[in-house]
């Protein structure tokens, strides 16, 4: 798993491959903290859960759209930025790999023709309650 920081140490985004899952059964991918939540499970055939539903908690008014893309088949290259809008770091995500942005920015270029699934918290409102584009912050990039 790759962390990806801002120098106060804030977590700003993960890379976490398909690999990292190797020999375990279940990955707390994300702490808990975060309002955007990812366990990684290796199961094996015949595994079950208790039938259940999920409940709407309590929580804060104020919250930010955190995002995440998990590549089924193909190729992604993923440049991350702080939340400044300076380049951190490039990955590129390969099939069964997941990008997790928490804070900060990212782009995605597709290298090779993909299947992606994008999970993200809501509710959207619209694109103008959603995001900031980067070449509209006062920093330059």
């Amino acid at each position: 798993m790759i962390e990806i920081t801002d120098s106060d140490g804030q977590l700003l985004h993960i890379v976490y491959r398909l690999s990292d899952l190797e020999g375990a059964e279940r990955d707390e991918v994300i702490e808990p903290n975060n309002f955007l939540q990812l366990a990684a499970l290796n199961m094996k055939e015949g595994k079950t859960f208790r039938p259940h539903k999920h409940i709407w908690k309590e929580g804060e008014e104020k919250v930010i759209a955190q995002e995440s893309w998990v590549v089924i088949k193909g190729k992604v290259k993923v440049s991350y930025f702080n939340e400044l809008g300076y380049p951190v770091q490039e990955e590129v995500l390969d099939p069964g790999d997941v990008s997790i942005t928490l804070h900060g920015g990212h782009t995605y270029t597709v290298l090779e023709d993909a299947l992606v699934y994008e999970y993200k918290t809501g509710p959207y409102t619209g694109q103008e309650n959603d995001k900031i584009f980067l070449s509209e912050l006062e920093y330059p990039l």
